[in-house]
């Protein structure tokens, strides 16, 4: 997250060649999926892990607001 932080702030500095920004964007792109699919991971596993009240275990759906894409 905070490479992507990183190259997301040098690609709104203006002061990067063209060639670099295509490459950042590129990485870019590869981290932001890479964060995506962690964050999926870690629904799921919210999902299977969902506690109720008194302590005991139950299965039950994650609910977002974020859409799917």
């Amino acid at each position: 997250m905070e490479r992507l932080e990183s190259i997301v702030e040098s690609m709104e500095s203006g002061d990067v060649p063209l060639a670099d920004l295509l490459t950042r964007f590129e990485e870019g792109s590869r981290l932001l999926k890479a964060c995506e699919e962690r964050l999926r991971d870690a629904e799921l596993r919210i999902d299977l892990l969902k506690r109720q009240k008194d302590g005991s275990t139950a299965l039950g759906e994650f609910s977002s607001d974020r859409s799917s894409s």
